[in-house]
Parts: structure tokens; C-alpha cells; sequence
């Protein structure tokens, strides 16, 4: 008869009984085939009830330990290894790239946005209408492509801000623009050679690294990505962001679009996948025409995400595509689920459609325009006349600040980051490292506005400065 004391405290009596079964069987003492007592015989042994020890024995029987045989009783089963698996060893991950490490207490270019301006209540508001009043359709899958009600709101949005006209049928939507490349691979062809922009976004280097596309980059000059460059690459597609270029904020110029254009248009195979991500926030008059409004071939597709414009964890993008590739789209890739709920789907859609997706980008480039000008006046209070220069642009929410020091790039940002303090230079988006020594872009730094906190800038501001000034900086060149 087996005996045990199953006196752990805190533990299910069935568990420990079944834990003390099991480790008998692993380690032999329980051979297989051997009959194991009835329940109500082991239950009486062991003075517990009767379900504990069918409780055990279900979960022994379930994990193919013991085998039941009708009338016959419960035998042990015949397991191939009786090695307990081994305890898993924790790990420490690396810290993830591009992030800042734990240490860095400030982050000049960080990607954060105002997340303290997102209207919380109207959004909570029509979330609760929308549990309310679209059961129905929330109990239902969304198409593939995305709620209809949700890409009717996105095309009104994007014929009043964006002069673009478009069907809601061309408009897909998805869980982040990481997710929709991954759709363009498959729709344009991982044997397509991409051209991406140099220095450019460096995560997008990875996504399509990772999704099987062939790579090659292309420089910039002062209107944006240059048509020469793009053409002696070879290349069938062409990710840019024209109108406000990561990192250095050049808006790409109406000549140049036409070149890029008239590319594109050369060949059956060609595209441009415009990358849109921040033109709400143009300070000054509306944003410009995108490439997509301007383009008479179909050669365009246009991305853009709320991610910027509203919260980063309101994972909701979407692309435009030309008509024939949505019908190809339709036809090949239809069958996917779409990632983004119902529920914020229905959500967003009435945040649009009723006006306050318009009020909350007005709202928020006069606060980021008010901020802007409150950072440029710390800039001016803590640096130095001659230290540093700052490159504007109308668009974005980023800007670039233009060091005049003897320190390299790199020794800027380790003596900040020995202060906990993190910034990016310029020369970091560079695809090849040859490239940075040639390039008129060494002492140019992101500065990423948005989410930053005034007080804490000021006090890193000084910092900067002071080691500036330890490092006997130059008074800038006479033009």
C-alpha cells in the first residue's frame, strides 16, 4: 500500500498526492504495470476522501502517467524517460536595441510623445457606446482588411487634411506598420530589391532583413533621397518619407517628387512606399500634398499610423494602396484576420468620424508649437552663443541640434551617457560605417521633443553644456 505525508501547507491535498505519486514513477520505484491501489483503499490508507484521490489520479491519467483499464483498476503507464525535466535556469536578456539602457535617467532623442494630452474621457466615452450600442458587431470578426465603418472614417479624414482621394476598399488596416510591410513582402515579392534611405530608420533595415527581402540603400541630399542615387541602385522599390525624412527632417522639395515619380513610372514592377508617419505635426500651414495625391500612375503606396498622432499603445496603422494592388491584395492575401480589435476599431471610427481626431491634432501642434518655442529659449539660456546651431524644420516633432565642438560623436554621447543621459547622433543611422567619416553630418544630433519634460531638460542641458565647455569648444567658423 502507499504511504504518504502530505502535509505541505498551502498545497491542494489531490496535488500532493499526485506529486508524490509522480516522482515515485520517474524515479522506479513504481514500475510499469504495477497496479496502484483502488481510490476508496488508498483514501482509507491515507485518511483523505475519496475525490483527492480521484483528483490525483485524473491528473496522473491526463498526463500519461497511469494508465485506467475497465474493471481492472489503474496501472502504472509505460513512460519512455523517467527524467524529470530539468528546472529552467533564468536568463538575463540584453537590453533591447535602440532603447535606451536602464541607466539613462534622460533621453534627448527619445521617441516618446505628450501621452498626458490624449483626451482619456471622450475616448473612454465612445468606447462605452460602442460596448453598448455594437454588440452585434463586436461579437463579429472584423474583414481582413479592416472594419469598413473604421476605413470609410480614415478616407473622409484623408480627403479633408490630405487632399487624397481614396476608396475605404484600398485602405487597409493593422496592428502597427511593422505588421503591414510584413503584408507588402508578400504582396510586392521578397525577390524584389528594396531601397531604403541612408541614414534612415534602422528598424526597418531589420523588418525587411528578417522578412526575406533584398536590400540596398540610397544617400540623401539637401531636397531628400537622391533620383541618381535610386537609379543606379537597381532597385524595384523605394521606402522613403518625404515629407519629414528620419532623422534629418529634410521635406522633400515638389521637383524631386516628380523624378521619384517619373522612377517609379519607367517600369511595370516599380513602387514607392511612402512613409507618412508624423505630417499632422507640420507647425506652419497645412501639411504638404503627399506623393500619393500628386501620383497618375498607381505607383504609390501610402502608410501611415496613429501611433504618433494619438498614443504608442494604440498599435492601429494602415496603408492606401493603388486600385489594382488592392484588388490584388484582396485576391491573394484576403484570407488574414485583422489584428486590430473590434472594439478600438469602432472606437477610433467614431473618434474621427465625429470631429475629435481633428480637435486633438489642432490641440496638439499648439501644445507641441508652444513647447517647441519654450525648448528653443532653454537651448538659447543654457549653451553657450556659438556652442550649438539648431536645424528647424516646419514638420515633425523632432529637430536637429548642430554641436560645434572638438568632441567626436561618439565621445559626446559617452560622456552624457556617464552623466545618465542618452542622445543620438545623426552619424548612428548610417547604414555603413564608411560612410560617417565622409558625410558632412558629424556634430548633428536628434533632438526628439515631444515627450520631454521641461525641468529635467534644463538640468541636462547644463550638464551639456558643462561638458562642452570642458571640452574648449571652438567659436563657430566664419561664413
Amino acid at each position: 500500500m502507499l504511504t504518504y505525508e502530505l502535509t505541505a501547507e498551502g498545497v491542494p491535498l489531490y496535488q500532493q498526492l499526485y506529486q508524490a505519486i509522480r516522482a515515485d514513477i520517474t524515479a522506479g520505484r513504481l514500475s510499469p504495470d504495477t497496479r496502484l491501489p483502488s481510490k476508496r483503499s488508498l483514501a482509507d490508507n491515507l485518511g483523505i476522501s475519496t475525490i483527492t484521490v480521484e483528483n490525483a489520479y485524473d491528473q496522473l491519467i491526463s498526463e500519461g502517467w497511469v494508465i485506467a483499464r475497465p474493471r481492472r483498476g489503474y496501472f502504472v503507464a509505460a513512460v519512455v524517460s523517467r527524467k524529470e525535466p530539468k528546472a529552467v535556469k533564468a536568463v538575463t536578456l540584453p537590453p533591447m536595441p535602440g532603447n535606451a539602457p536602464p541607466e539613462a535617467r534622460f533621453n534627448f532623442s527619445g521617441g516618446r510623445t505628450a501621452a498626458e494630452q490624449f483626451p482619456f474621457s471622450i475616448w473612454a466615452r465612445l468606447l462605452r457606446e460602442a460596448l453598448s450600442h455594437r454588440k452585434n458587431e463586436l461579437l463579429q470578426p472584423p474583414p481582413g482588411s479592416g472594419a469598413m465603418e473604421l476605413r470609410r472614417a480614415i478616407a473622409g479624414h484623408l480627403l479633408s487634411f490630405r487632399a487624397m482621394a481614396v476608396e475605404p476598399e484600398q485602405i487597409i488596416v493593422g496592428a502597427g506598420t511593422e505588421y503591414l510591410y510584413g503584408l507588402l513582402l508578400q504582396l510586392l515579392g521578397r525577390q524584389q530589391l528594396y531601397c531604403l534611405e541612408n541614414p534612415g530608420y534602422h528598424k526597418l533595415e531589420q523588418i525587411y532583413e528578417k522578412g526575406g527581402a533584398c536590400l540596398t540603400w540610397a544617400g540623401l541630399d539637401e531636397k531628400g533621397l537622391s533620383a541618381d542615387q535610386l537609379r543606379s541602385s537597381g532597385a524595384a522599390i523605394v521606402h522613403l518619407s518625404p515629407n519629414h525624412h528620419f532623422p534629418t527632417g529634410i521635406t522633400m522639395p515638389a521637383s524631386r517628387r516628380y523624378e521619384l515619380l517619373a522612377w517609379a513610372s519607367e517600369a511595370g514592377d516599380r513602387y514607392i512606399i511612402e512613409d507618412d508617419y508624423d505630417s499632422e505635426f507640420r507647425s506652419r500651414g497645412r501639411p504638404l500634398p503627399t506623393l500619393f495625391s500628386i501620383d497618375a500612375c498607381d505607383r504609390v503606396i501610402y502608410m501611415n499610423t496613429f501611433t504618433k498622432s494619438l498614443i504608442p499603445t494604440i498599435r492601429i496603422s494602415y496603408m492606401v494602396l493603388p486600385a489594382g494592388l488592392a484588388a490584388r491584395f484582396d485576391r491573394e492575401l484576403g484570407f488574414y484576420s485583422c489584428t486590430v480589435s473590434s472594439f478600438e476599431q469602432y472606437t477610433l471610427a467614431a473618434f474621427i468620424s465625429r470631429g475629435y481626431f481633428e480637435k486633438h491634432i489642432n490641440r496638439m501642434r499648439l501644445h507641441y508649437g508652444r513647447k517647441r518655442q519654450q525648448i528653443l529659449e532653454l537651448l538659447r539660456h543654457c549653451l553657450p552663443e556659438g556652442v550649438c546651431h539648431v536645424r528647424e524644420n516646419d514638420s515633425g516633432l523632432h529637430f536637429l541640434l548642430e554641436l560645434n565642438t572638438s568632441l567626436t560623436d561618439g565621445e559626446v554621447k559617452e560622456r552624457l551617457a556617464a552623466k545618465g543621459a542618452k542622445i543620438s547622433a545623426v552619424t548612428d543611422f548610417y547604414h555603413h560605417d564608411s560612410d560617417k567619416a565622409a558625410l558632412p553630418s558629424k556634430g548633428l544630433f536628434l533632438f526628439n521633443y515631444a515627450g520631454m519634460e521641461l525641468e529635467q531638460l534644463e538640468k541636462y542641458l547644463k550638464v551639456m553644456a558643462k561638458i562642452l565647455k570642458d571640452a574648449d569648444c571652438r567659436p563657430p567658423a566664419m561664413k
